[in-house]
Parts: C-alpha cells; sequence; structure tokens
C-alpha cells in the first residue's frame, strides 16, 4: 500500500490553495475554474480532485484555513497578563493581512459569496462572534479593573470589529495605505478605550 507523506501532502494542499487565492482575488469565484487553478498551481484535475471535490470547497478552504490562525490569536488575547495587551494583540492580529494585493479581490468574492452560500456565511460569522465575545470578555475585565470603556464591553467590542472591516472594505482604494490604516485603527481603538466620554 502506497502512504502518504504528511509534510509532501500539507506542501501540495497549500500550493494548490495559494494557486486558487489568486485566482479567485483576479477573476471571483463564478470566473475562476478549477482548470485555471491546476494550471497556476502546475497540477493536473486528479490531483486536485483528491485534495478537494469542488471549487467551492477549495474556497471554502482557503478562508478555513486563514481563520485557525483567530483561534490561537484570541487564546492568546485572553491569556494575556493585561487585558489591554490582549486587546491590542487581538486587533493587531485582524488586521495583519491588510497590505495582502490580494485582499481586496478576495473581500469582493468573499462578500457575494456570503449571499448566496449559507454554509460559507455561517463559517464567517460564527468566526466573527468568536472575536467579538474574546474582545468583550477582555473589555469586562478592563471595566473590573477600573478601566471602562467608552461604551458597554460589547458594544465596544461591536464597534471594534466594525473598525476592523473598514479597513479591510477600503482596502481597494487608490490611496489605501495599510500602514496607516492601522495606526489609525490604533488611534481609533484607543478613544474608545480610553476616550474622555464615558456615556454608554
Amino acid at each position: 500500500m502506497r502512504t502518504v507523506n504528511p509534510e509532501q501532502h500539507a506542501r501540495r494542499r497549500a500550493a494548490i490553495l495559494a494557486a486558487a487565492a489568486q485566482e479567485f482575488a483576479e477573476k471571483g469565484l463564478d470566473g475562476t475554474s478549477t482548470a485555471s487553478i491546476c494550471r497556476r498551481a502546475g497540477i493536473g484535475s486528479g490531483t486536485l480532485f483528491h485534495y478537494f471535490p469542488t471549487k467551492r470547497d477549495i474556497f471554502h478552504a482557503l478562508f478555513a484555513d486563514d481563520l485557525e490562525g483567530g483561534v490561537r490569536a484570541r487564546e492568546r488575547a485572553l491569556a494575556a497578563d493585561d487585558p489591554r495587551a490582549g486587546i491590542d494583540g487581538l486587533v493587531e492580529h485582524l488586521v495583519s493581512d491588510a497590505d495582502d494585493p490580494l485582499v481586496p479581490g478576495l473581500m469582493a468574492a468573499a462578500l457575494f459569496q456570503v449571499n448566496r452560500d449559507p454554509e460559507f456565511a455561517r463559517l464567517l460569522g460564527e468566526d466573527e462572534e468568536r472575536s467579538v465575545e474574546t474582545l468583550t470578555a477582555l473589555l469586562r475585565a478592563l471595566a473590573d479593573a477600573g478601566r471602562p470603556p467608552a461604551f458597554p464591553p460589547e458594544r465596544t467590542a461591536r464597534w471594534i470589529h466594525h473598525l476592523v472591516d473598514a479597513v479591510f472594505l477600503s482596502a481597494g482604494d487608490d490611496d489605501f495605505d495599510a500602514d496607516r490604516a492601522r495606526a489609525e485603527l490604533r488611534t481609533l481603538v484607543d478613544w474608545l478605550l480610553t476616550g474622555p466620554d464615558r456615556t454608554p
């Protein structure tokens, strides 16, 4: 019996997803064919279908794999000695890919797919909820330590996540600068956490 080399399997899978990311970013899900993914990855269709049964499965895997890093980032945030450091670390993780040139195209493809694919919408929605829950827990810890945010913790967590989304939604703008956007996001988050207006 032929055995599978786990490292080789992981490398080829990663290469397929990298090729698919380029295709999806350039052409969207509907405009991308499995044949074009195969050409870019330098593999045959039989190899592709060994890893992913359908184009939709490839698209889902591309985002699901990325979300695994979010799980680890949330764990690190909750384990931080200072909840403020945990919030800052999680926010930095959430916008770490903002300068990836594929982001605008992939964002457009994802937004289109969310509206017609309940499973994909659930995948992204559940991850967002986990991040909001983590931010809320950290913000409550800050409040308990005498450092309440500008708004109640859950509302502040939602605002922070909306601001993160805004960074990615603006990534396709002609004048978008990822470093500037991250710096401005940090300023806005800092206001939400330390601003003078404490009115809920």
